[in-house]
């Protein structure tokens, strides 16, 4: 058995489309060691839902689904200078991997342009369905249960270096508008910066409704939070 079919054959059975099989062992060897938040498993769980929501948003699903285990093929640290050019360098770093795993240079271009415009950090709308899959899907994750084990992940991570950051401001666990946000050093400000937003920002129904619904566990979540250390504004 040859090196590319052995890689192919460990590929998760969630990965239904040949191609896709092929680009895993790509998206594996770029996975940054460690580094929860961006692990395997984001990307599985933003490829699920990228599969699903195609349909609705009238786009190829093995298009969309390619996109979505690229997404990420180049992460940059949260806390640093050039973050927003990830979803840029990733697109880039896609294109050889698409053409040995066989997309057409059509077929390449759509998922590319999807990878370029997802991340919330470059700020950019997409300009095709596949790019409004992916990035509902990509958002999908960064809230509720499981986009606050990133969050907190994210926080571990960027103090790894003995950095001062923190779950929380000590003194004004929530900023209530009395001092700047700073998510590079506390976790909890990441949901008013990012995560409380990101539902009012989805395409699709589907991503819709899931997105309300994960916004009101962050709600709940954050109130609990308040009355524990502080109360929330």
């Amino acid at each position: 058995m040859t090196t590319e079919r052995q890689a192919a054959t460990a590929a998760p059975r969630l990965l239904a489309y040949p191609r896709h099989r092929l680009l895993w062992p790509s998206v594996l060897a770029a996975l940054p060691p460690g580094e929860l938040a961006h692990d395997q498993h984001h990307i599985l769980r933003v490829y699920d839902w990228a599969v699903r929501l195609a349909p609705e948003a009238g786009a190829d699903p093995d298009l969309c689904g390619a996109a979505a285990l690229l997404h990420d093929l180049v992460v940059v640290p949260k806390d640093a200078a050039d973050r927003a050019s990830a979803s840029e360098r990733s697109a880039h770093s896609a294109l050889p991997l698409l053409d040995a795993a066989g997309y057409a240079a059509a077929e390449s271009r759509v998922i590319s342009e999807a990878v370029r415009t997802c991340s919330w950090s470059r700020g950019l709308r997409p300009s095709a369905p596949a790019g409004c899959v992916l990035q509902d899907a990509d958002r999908l994750d960064a809230i509720g249960a499981i986009g606050l084990m990133r969050t907190v992940a994210c926080a571990q991570w960027m103090s790894r270096g003995g950095s001062d950051s923190a779950f929380y401001h000590p003194q004004q666990p929530f900023s209530g508008g009395l001092r700047p946000l700073d998510d590079r050093h506390f976790a909890i400000d990441h949901c008013y910066a990012k995560l409380l937003h990101l539902s009012a920002s989805m395409h699709l129904p589907g991503a819709q409704a899931e997105a309300q619904r994960r916004h009101g566990f962050l709600e709940a979540f954050l109130a609990e939070l308040g009355h524990e250390v502080g109360p929330a504004p």
